[in-house]
């Protein structure tokens, strides 16, 4: 039996040990777990997950490779990814490069090897915490005092944000939209050019002015990573827009018009990410499944402004609102990729830009 190469140290204490692959390098960071049965290149390249260590609950990963249409932005910022099993001879006609290659380039450190059923139960049980990978040789008193000194960073939108606008254009287009990049993944861009709009996409700490400028006939906060509170320009903005243009808000996004409201966020002991979440549509009274992936949740004492649209079936947490006066939507879920009513949610906002134009 080959030795190990890597550990993964939790702040709780507990080890973990396996085979290193990706960059080789240290990273710490917190860590999560995402239930999805396939999607992993979509998941290592949201920039929602930036700095975050992801356990891949399902076991086997690797075994289709990589796809160039299928990046959600051109620079993932994953954390670490961990895995039961890598598989580095994928099996897909469509794919030009292997995970593991894709990870090296890109600085992202990841371990096999290790039960990701245990970890992912330590996870479920104990709540997120920050983690260390390391080699595999490293004291354990040495990774635990790297762990205490730590400072998670602030800044993760300012990281992932665009840093100069830049545009997607369809012929013949309808509306233009303007979106507050705050990690936005190219899922959002395409469903919006789907849609008939003309997407521009502007950096995180855009003013009003810049925003108007462009004479939108709606905004969008799309999703992305770290604490909402953190993202300060954001929801200045978004105060500021109230009522004047249509909002839609998508994950992050939802949180940040949430807190533009008035309304309160919290942290999740463990999130939401995956791709199978049950949600109740309070509009139509059906349970629908949309994936997710966020660690926040709003807390349900909601200005009067705020209307709750979604619940989420198995913890009760908001998934959905809505400020009928102020032409505004949203939900912590993925709209594109969800199903029912939820998937029309694009829809939705081009009705409220349309209602916007006559108005």
């Amino acid at each position: 039996m080959k030795a190990f190469t890597k550990k993964l140290v939790l702040a709780n204490g507990r080890e973990f040990y396996g085979y290193g692959f990706g960059a080789d390098r240290e990273v710490i960071g917190e860590i999560v777990f995402n239930t999805s049965v396939v999607g992993y290149q979509e998941i290592m390249s949201d920039p929602a997950y930036t700095n975050q260590l992801v356990v891949m609950t399902y076991p086997l990963i690797g075994n289709y490779g990589m796809a160039d249409e299928d990046y959600e932005t051109k620079t993932p910022m994953l954390g670490a990814m961990i895995v039961r099993e890598y598989n580095d001879q994928p099996s897909n006609f469509r794919y030009t490069r292997t995970l593991n290659e894709v990870l090296e380039e890109c600085a992202i450190p990841a371990i096999e090897g290790l039960d990701t059923r245990a970890l992912t139960r330590v996870i479920r049980d104990e709540g997120t915490q920050l983690a260390i990978l390391t080699d595999a040789a490293t004291p354990t008193e040495e990774a635990l005092a790297k762990l205490q000194a730590y400072e998670e960073p602030k800044n993760a939108v300012a990281r992932v944000s665009c840093k100069k606008r830049w545009m997607s254009r369809v012929a013949n287009h309808t509306y233009d939209v303007v979106v507050v990049d705050c990690g936005i993944k190219n899922t959002v861009v395409r469903q919006l050019n789907k849609m008939g709009c003309n997407v521009t996409v502007l950096p995180y700490n855009a003013t009003l002015e810049e925003v108007l400028s462009f004479r939108p006939d709606g905004v969008v906060i799309p999703n992305g990573p770290g604490n909402p509170e953190d993202v300060q320009p954001v929801i200045e903005l978004v105060k500021q827009l109230r009522g004047r243009k249509p909002i839609l808000g998508i994950g992050l996004g939802m949180e940040l018009v949430a807190l533009a409201y008035g309304a309160q966020v919290e942290k999740m002991k463990v999130g939401h990410r995956g791709g199978n979440n049950p949600v109740e549509n309070l509009k139509t009274g059906l349970i629908e499944i949309a994936p997710q992936n966020h660690g926040y949740v709003v807390k349900n004492n909601l200005p009067g402004s705020l209307e709750i649209t979604h619940l989420n079936v198995i913890d009760q947490t908001i998934e959905g609102l809505q400020c009928a006066i102020d032409r505004m939507v949203a939900v912590q879920f993925d709209p594109a990729a969800a199903e029912g009513e939820c998937h029309n949610l694009y829809k939705k906002f081009v009705k409220l830009m349309e209602e916007g134009r006559d108005a």
